[in-house]
């Protein structure tokens, strides 16, 4: 079973993506961002657009499949068909249709109530799956 992580409180969504995807990265881990059809080229140029000398190399579901095996980090609107070494990082209001398919779940939920609504429902349903979700508070966390 994946371990699933809430990252609460963060005051922008794609802003803390960023940096999180950023901090995987460097660790070398390969991940899926689950984005919405509307964040998606946010989140891409948001990517290519960070400070000098942080470059987080990703690619987009629909991109060449040469281009996608040589990025560690893929992002898109639909869940990806081979899951198992893959960390998600969900930056939307569904639950992902098979949770434990994954190495690692992280939700990221801001502080607007709207995100909050139906995350407390996705924390509910990974509860009923068996899964025991970790509340990380991104108040309480340290400055990067």
């Amino acid at each position: 079973m994946p371990d699933v992580a809430f990252h609460f409180n963060a005051p922008d969504r794609l802003g803390y993506a960023c940096r999180l995807l950023r901090k995987a990265y460097l660790r070398k881990a390969r991940l899926f961002v689950w984005v919405t059809a509307s964040d998606l080229p946010r989140l891409d140029t948001a990517l290519w657009t960070m400070a000098a000398g942080e470059f987080v190399p990703h690619c987009r579901s629909d991109d060449t499949e040469l281009v996608k095996a040589r990025s560690p980090i893929e992002m898109g609107e639909g869940l990806p068909a081979l899951r198992g070494d893959l960390i998600l990082v969900n930056l939307r209001h569904d639950m992902p249709d098979d949770p434990a398919a994954f190495k690692r779940v992280i939700e990221v939920v801001t502080l607007d109530e709207a995100d909050r609504g139906p995350a407390r429902e996705r924390w509910r349903q990974y509860k009923a799956l068996g899964l025991e979700p970790q509340r990380h508070d991104l108040r309480l966390a340290p400055s990067e």
